[in-house]
C-alpha cells in the first residue's frame, strides 16, 4: 500500500490530500483509507481542525464507491481521530484522546531510522546562526528597521490595490520583464534623478526583492570566489554574509567621523577587487562620508579597476540638512553599482528594492538574474507605480520625515536627561536609528538579552564588527516608538545599564 499525505495548515474546501490505494493489497479498502488517516494525523501531516474532504469528493477522486470512505470515516470519527461540526462538515479533532500523544511517540520510536551522511555546503558554515539572538526575534521600542506602521496611508494603498485586482487581464498572470515593469523603472529613474542626483535611466534599474537580493545579483555578477571586498568596519552584517556566500574574502575597513577610511583600505588592501559603502548614511555609526573620502575612493576604483558598491537604503530621512546626493552621481567612470529600496520608506514586506547598473553590464545582470528567480512579480510593481506617479509616495515621506524627526530629537532628549553624557550618541541626524556607545566594560549583547523581557528591542552595536568590537553601545530605531511612550522606555533602558 502507497500511501502520501502533504503536509497542511488549515486547507480549504477542494484541496485534499493524496491518498494512495491497492486495489491488489489483501486490506480492505475502508481499512487502507482509515490507516492513511490515522498516520497522518499521529505524524502531525494532518492538523486539528483541518476540514477533510467529503465522502463524496473522495470517492470521487479515488474512483471507488462511497461505502469504503463512509465506512472509513465512520470509524474515524467513533474513534475521535475525526470530528462533525454543523455547517463546517468534517475535520481533524481539535480534542484528541491522550492515548494519541502515547501513540505518536512509539511510532515515532518505531520508525527511526539510521541516517547516512547529511553534508552540506562549506559557503553555508561560514554564516553565525541568528536564532538562538534574543533580540532578533521579537517587536517593540527601539526595534531596528521598524516604521512606524500606524501612519501608512492604508486606504489610498488598498484603494490601489483594489483598482489593479479590478483591472486584472490574462497578461497580468504572464512572466513580467526580467529587470521589472517598464512602467516603474522610469518612474523611479525619474526620482532618482531629481531626488538623488543619480545618473540613468529606465534601461539600466533592474527591479528586485528587497537591497538584500539586489546585493546577492551584484556580488554574483562582480565578484569571483577568492575576492577581496572592503567593508565597513563596524558595518552591515547581511551584506558581508552575501559576500561570504560568494567565497570572497572580507577586508574590514574602518569607520570614523567621515564615513570609510579610504587611505586605510588602500593601504591594507589596495588590489580589492570591490568596496561596499553605505556614503549617505553609514549604518550603524550613521556616518555621512565626505566629499574628499567620496573623490578618493572612485579615483581608488578607477585606477585600480575595483567596483563600488553603494547602498542608499534610507537616504531619504534626513534631519538637519538637505539629502545628500548619491555617490554614484559623482561618478563619471561608472564604476558605481547603485542600489536602493522601498522596505524603510514604506514597509518591509513590500520586498521591493532595484538596482542601478554601469550601461555595459545590464547583459550580464540580467543573465544572471533569471536563473534566481526568473523576474519580479508584477502585482505590487504596478501599485507601487501608481503611488509614486499620483504624488501619494512623495507626501507620505514628507510626513514621515517630520514624525519621525520628532521621534528622534525626542530620544535624544530623553537619553540626555536620563543618561546624561554617560553614553556617547552618533548618526542621529539622518535615517531611522542611531547608536549610543557606552563604556567598553559593558557587555551590550548580555544586555540585549536582558531588554527583551523589557519590551526592548536593543541591537548590540558590537554585532556589526567583522573582527573584535572596539566599541560596545546599541543601535536604537526610533521609527515605531511614539513620542509619548519614549520618556518610559529611555528609562527601562536607563535601569538596564545601570544594573550592569
Amino acid at each position: 500500500m502507497t500511501i502520501m499525505i502533504f503536509e497542511m495548515r488549515r486547507v480549504p474546501t477542494g484541496i485534499m490530500p493524496i491518498v494512495g490505494i491497492d486495489r491488489k493489497a489483501p486490506q480492505a479498502l475502508h481499512k487502507q483509507i482509515y490507516d492513511a488517516y490515522r498516520v497522518a494525523i499521529l505524524n502531525h501531516s494532518l492538523r486539528a481542525g483541518q476540514r477533510i474532504p467529503s465522502t463524496r469528493t473522495l470517492a470521487s477522486d479515488l474512483g471507488i464507491s462511497r461505502i469504503p470512505v463512509l465506512n472509513a470515516y465512520a470509524q474515524l470519527l467513533a474513534e475521535g481521530y475525526f470530528e462533525s461540526r454543523v455547517g463546517a462538515g468534517t475535520c481533524v479533532s481539535t480534542s484528541l484522546p491522550d492515548q494519541i500523544a502515547r501513540a505518536d511517540s512509539s511510532m515515532r520510536r518505531a520508525v527511526k531510522t539510521r541516517s547516512g551522511p547529511r553534508p552540506v555546503s562549506r559557503r553555508s558554515t561560514l554564516l553565525r546562526p541568528l536564532g538562538t539572538a534574543p533580540w532578533l526575534r521579537g517587536w517593540g521600542a527601539f526595534g531596528v528597521s521598524q516604521v512606524a506602521y500606524e501612519h501608512f496611508p492604508f486606504q489610498i494603498w488598498s484603494s490601489l490595490v483594489n483598482r489593479h485586482t479590478r483591472n486584472m487581464g490574462p497578461k497580468s498572470l504572464d512572466y513580467g520583464d526580467p529587470m521589472g515593469s517598464k512602467d516603474l523603472r522610469e518612474t523611479i529613474a525619474t526620482y532618482l534623478r531629481t531626488a538623488r542626483g543619480v545618473r540613468c535611466n529606465a534601461e539600466q534599474i533592474m527591479i528586485v526583492s528587497g537591497s538584500q537580493q539586489a546585493l546577492e545579483v551584484t556580488a554574483r555578477v562582480l565578484l569571483d570566489p577568492g575576492n577581496w571586498v572592503w567593508v565597513e568596519e563596524p558595518g552591515y552584517r547581511f551584506a558581508r554574509d552575501v559576500f561570504l556566500m560568494n567565497g570572497c574574502k572580507l577586508v574590514p575597513v574602518p569607520v570614523d567621523y567621515e564615513g570609510l577610511n579610504v587611505a586605510w583600505g588602500i593601504k591594507r588592501n589596495r588590489k580589492a577587487r570591490a568596496a561596499f559603502v553605505s556614503p549617505s548614511h553609514q549604518y550603524p555609526l550613521g556616518a555621512t562620508m565626505s566629499a574628499s573620502r567620496r573623490l578618493q575612493l572612485l579615483d581608488w576604483a578607477q585606477n585600480s579597476g575595483a567596483w563600488i558598491i553603494e547602498d542608499d537604503y534610507d537616504s531619504e530621512y534626513r534631519y538637519e540638512s538637505m539629502p545628500i546626493p548619491s555617490l554614484q552621481g559623482l561618478d563619471s567612470n561608472a564604476r558605481v553599482i547603485y542600489i536602493g529600496t522601498f522596505s524603510k520608506v514604506l514597509f518591509p514586506s513590500l520586498r521591493l528594492g532595484y538596482i542601478v547598473i554601469p550601461p555595459d553590464l545590464v547583459d550580464r545582470f540580467t543573465a544572471v538574474r533569471i536563473p534566481m528567480d526568473i523576474g519580479p512579480p508584477d502585482f505590487h510593481q504596478r501599485i507601487l507605480t501608481d503611488f509614486i506617479k499620483e504624488g501619494h509616495f512623495s507626501r507620505h515621506i514628507r510626513r514621515m520625515r517630520l514624525l519621525y524627526n520628532e521621534r528622534r530629537a525626542t530620544l535624544i532628549e530623553c537619553i540626555r536627561e536620563e543618561l546624561g553624557f554617560a553614553v556617547d550618541i552618533v548618526g542621529g541626524q539622518a535615517g531611522m536609528h542611531l547608536s549610543v556607545t557606552v563604556s567598553k566594560t559593558t557587555n551590550d549583547r548580555k544586555i540585549a538579552a536582558r531588554a527583551v523581557e523589557e519590551g526592548l528591542w536593543l541591537l548590540p552595536l558590537s554585532t556589526s564588527y567583522l573582527g573584535e568590537a572596539s566599541r560596545q553601545g546599541f543601535i536604537l530605531g526610533f521609527g515605531s516608538t511614539s513620542v509619548k511612550e519614549m520618556p518610559q522606555k529611555v528609562r527601562k533602558f536607563r535601569d538596564l545599564l545601570n544594573s550592569a
